[in-house]
Formats: structure tokens, C-alpha cells, sequence
């Protein structure tokens, strides 16, 4: 063997390792389970179902359960509605109203979703008798849900005042004027749909200071 072929024997195999022709995917891009993503609110994906958010919740499940019981719901109505009924709450809460509640109670609270037609029950919700429940007890309604209706804690709490003060609003009772109806043609998203969740892990507990 000359040596221009020994040398090369002897150097080709330094210049292949150098590349790396298949990783075996070990450095792909990726992120981990809670990495932060934009900046230090904005978790990856959201909280897991029942954990304890870090701004807190008006209402525990270790004060009241997620059953769906006329009486547990009932000890929910002397919750008092943190939230302003502001332009941006409503605004916020026709997004939720009409992914979640549309379906079967209308656009306008009426009744008369799409799903009446295939045989659901239209419950008004602008009767006087649901005009006269607090805000706590629809805010309940939503957190457990009760008869043909399921719990929405997909919705997260401060969304959820969100939703009881724009139905206040189809319903006349605030004093507020809405827009009814979808926010957008079917697919489109961005801001026509919810966002990253607030109440992720990565959010700082408004009371904790870090030691510096």
C-alpha cells in the first residue's frame, strides 16, 4: 500500500466523523413540558385539568365540588363577580359564549342553538327566572354544570366571569350593548380564538418575590 493510501486510509475517517449524516434525532427542535416559549407568562401548553391555578380560584374543589347538584351549585350564588363588565370583558366573553354556548342556547341566549334541532331541549337563558340567579350561581352552572348540560372548566375562571357578564348583557340586565353572532367566518383564527393559558405554571404567583 503506498503512502498517499495509508494516509488517506488514515485521514478519511477523521473527516467523516466531523459530519454528522443522521442524529438519531437527538437534537431536534423541540421544547420541554413547561418551557417558557415568548417570554415568562406564556407556558408552553396549558395547566393539567384540576390543578390549582397560581393566581388562585374564587372557589376550591376542596370547598365546593365539581358535582352537579342543584345544592352545590346554589352554594355558589353568594360568589360576588370580580370582574368589571369593561368593553374587553365583553368582547372576551362573546368569544367564549359562542364556542361554548351558542350550540345550544343561540346567539342571543334564546334557546334556539343549532342543537335544538336534532332533538336538545332550547333553554332560554333571558327568562325572568334566570335573570333573577347571581352571577356566582351562573358562574356555578358553568364550573359544574348540572342536568343536560356539561361542565365547561375548559373555560378557564377569569374567562368564565367573562361569559357571565356578556350573557348579563343579552339579557339586558347590565345595561350593556353587545354584538351577537360569530366573530369570524368558520377557520379563521389568531385572536378569534382562545390564547396560551393564564394560569400556567410558569406564571409567577402575584404575592411571590423571588430572592435576588
Amino acid at each position: 500500500m503506498s503512502a498517499r493510501i495509508r494516509i488517506l486510509a488514515l485521514v478519511l475517517p477523521l473527516l467523516l466523523s466531523a459530519c454528522e449524516w443522521f442524529t438519531d434525532f437527538k437534537r431536534q427542535p423541540s421544547i420541554w413540558t413547561w418551557e417558557q416559549v415568548k417570554d415568562s407568562t406564556t407556558p408552553s401548553r396549558g395547566n393539567p385539568q384540576m390543578s390549582v391555578p397560581t393566581t388562585g380560584t374564587v372557589m376550591a374543589g376542596y370547598q365546593v365540588s365539581y358535582g352537579a347538584l342543584p345544592g352545590t351549585i346554589d352554594s355558589m350564588a353568594g360568589i360576588p363577580n370580580p370582574t368589571p363588565a369593561s368593553d374587553s370583558s365583553l368582547v372576551n366573553g362573546r368569544k367564549y359564549f359562542q364556542i361554548n354556548c351558542v350550540v345550544c342556547h343561540g346567539d342571543r341566549g334564546m334557546g334556539d342553538g343549532p342543537a335544538t334541532r336534532y332533538g336538545l331541549p332550547g333553554i332560554n337563558l333571558t327568562t325572568d327566572m334566570t335573570k333573577g340567579r347571581t352571577d356566582g350561581y351562573i358562574f356555578g352552572m358553568i364550573r359544574n354544570g348540572r342536568g343536560l348540560m356539561p361542565p365547561y372548566n375548559r373555560i378557564e375562571e377569569m374567562d368564565r366571569w367573562d361569559v357571565v357578564n356578556y350573557l348579563r348583557a343579552l339579557q339586558g340586565v347590565n345595561g350593556k350593548t353587545v354584538e351577537v353572532g360569530p366573530l369570524a367566518a368558520p377557520g379563521v383564527t389568531g385572536d378569534k380564538l382562545p390564547g396560551p393559558t393564564r394560569m400556567g405554571p410558569t406564571v409567577p404567583a402575584p404575592f411571590f418575590k423571588p430572592i435576588r
